[in-house]
């Protein structure tokens, strides 16, 4: 299995931002997961892929991803679109301002807040190890970036995009779990807010 690091990204989506320019279209996705946590929050050394999913048509990205995994030595996965079971309906996205295509094509790239993206990892929160997963390392990172106060805190805003019931109870306890260390940390680092 091969693992991306934050310029393999970068470089990556820079290819299938310059095909489409070329072919005078524009693409917009949706960028979730480790991906963002590397490229915005300087989270992750590495990623196994990129969680993405398209608004439109996905032919052309298709296409562009498996020519740029070939170029790259890339599985043929590396972009794929796995993290649609955790999208939520209630999503709050912002630009990614590295890549905002203008009309005339090129790739537009958007990307969970924070907190969103806080719900998803809850929401999809595996062992750590498991699978290469960094899911509770992340959910402690994005707590900080989210300003997230607490246990409370963290469920009233995982319910602001995933109905209670549809909530596991591992979830719950996990965060639970999860912010206790949170706050413990913050306290004894000598603060009560969030760190940032």
């Amino acid at each position: 299995m091969a693992h991306l690091t934050k310029n393999d990204i970068e470089h990556g989506l820079q290819s299938i931002d310059q095909r489409a320019k070329l072919a005078g279209v524009l693409i917009e996705l949706s960028v979730y997961g480790g991906a963002v946590l590397s490229l915005v929050f300087n989270a992750r050394e590495i990623t196994r892929d990129v969680d993405a999913v398209l608004s439109g048509d996905p032919t052309l990205l298709r296409r562009f991803a498996a020519e740029v995994a070939e170029e790259q030595g890339w599985p043929g996965d590396w972009l794929n679109d796995g993290v649609k079971a955790y999208r939520s309906s209630k999503e709050r996205m912002r630009l990614y301002e590295k890549f905002s295509a203008a009309s005339g094509g090129g790739l537009r790239v958007i990307m969970p807040t924070p907190e969103y993206l806080f719900a998803m990892k809850c929401m999809a929160m595996r062992p750590e190890g498991i699978e290469g997963s960094h899911d509770i390392s992340d959910i402690e990172l994005l707590a900080d970036a989210a300003m997230i106060e607490d246990a409370a805190h963290a469920l009233s805003l995982i319910e602001q995009f995933y109905p209670a019931s549809r909530i596991p109870p591992k979830v719950s306890l996990g965060v639970e779990e999860i912010m206790q260390r949170v706050v413990a940390r913050r306290l004894e680092s000598g603060g009560t807010s969030p760190e940032l």
